[in-house]
């Protein structure tokens, strides 16, 4: 069955474009205004300069739609599509002092979504030769920029974690101290949130050791988050603690290198923040041509 991918939220992709350009007072961009005349009109070619996971020509699009709506932006490559250095990815048409001042926003965007879709994509090619488990990401995204970067990582081919802090129970090491300073288990711990959250959430706790997931698991726990743990732990607690119901989660430490054994341990999940705060930009250039547009105004 081909695998669905929610499409961008529009609402979060224009207003993120505008706080964006608003950032870089595009509207004002006084070297633009001072030596290219209004009613100039051109071309340019947004080309990719590496290799990588196409992401983000919707964003490029709202940016040079924003600032006018003469710009004619044709995509000439497909979201999630593989990209081989010097391929042109799209073309824009039209007045050139607005397409002049979208340029750093609009690749601000593909560059930054481009390459965690790239980044996921070889995660998830290096999960996938070890075993069945399913990657996603994390909530450690750019302030404002959540809902993009976790598109991104869709087209790279992952899936997402919660959304926000309401989407679902995930009881962390600082709850679990919590618990602790006033006597509460990991099993109460586990009641409490069945008993104050609504029956559609999952209750996911994280553990560094086989009694905790032993505890988590026996107390009705979901999902089981096993916390910067080897391969071997991790394959020893799968085997031990789980029940055919549970679900476990390997999170920290997570790299090209030892995702697939990681994977190899029979654990259902693999987080992996480094999308989203650790991926490389691909390197993406708008290159304006000498002569006028090709497209229509």
């Amino acid at each position: 069955m081909e695998r669905l991918i929610r499409p961008l939220d529009p609402l979060a992709l224009s207003s993120a474009v505008a706080v964006a350009l608003e950032e870089d007072r595009a509207r004002q961009d006084v070297t633009t205004l001072a030596v290219v005349p209004a009613g100039q009109r051109g071309s340019a070619v947004l080309r990719a300069r590496e290799a990588g996971v196409l992401c983000g020509l919707e964003a490029a699009r709202e940016a040079f739609a924003q600032l006018s709506g003469e710009l004619a932006f044709v995509a000439l490559a497909g979201e999630g599509s593989s990209v081989q250095a010097g391929d042109a990815l799209a073309e824009i048409s039209g007045p050139l002092a607005p397409l002049l001042q979208a340029e750093r926003v609009a690749l601000n965007f593909v560059q930054r979504l481009s390459g965690i879709a790239t980044l996921t994509r070889r995660l998830v090619e290096r999960a996938a030769a070890g075993g069945p488990a399913r990657v996603v990401d994390t909530r450690k995204t750019t302030p404002g920029l959540r809902a993009l970067e976790r598109y991104a990582v869709r087209v790279g081919g992952a899936f997402n974690h919660r959304n926000t802090l309401e989407d679902g129970v995930l009881i962390k090491d600082n709850h679990l101290r919590a618990g602790e300073a006033r006597g509460a288990s990991i099993a109460e711990l586990v009641r409490e949130a069945r008993g104050a959250v609504a029956h559609t959430l999952r209750v996911e706790v994280e553990v560094t050791d086989e009694e905790g997931a032993r505890s988590a698991a026996a107390a009705g726990a979901d999902v089981i988050l096993l916390d910067n743990m080897s391969p071997r732990e991790m394959r020893e607690i799968v085997e031990r603690a789980g029940d055919g119901r549970v679900l476990f989660e390997a999170s920290g430490g997570i790299t090209l290198e030892t995702v697939g054994a990681v994977a190899a341990s029979g654990v259902d999940l693999i987080s992996s923040g480094a999308l989203t705060h650790s991926a490389p930009a691909l390197d993406v250039a708008l290159d304006v041509a000498p002569g006028p547009g090709t497209g229509s105004p």
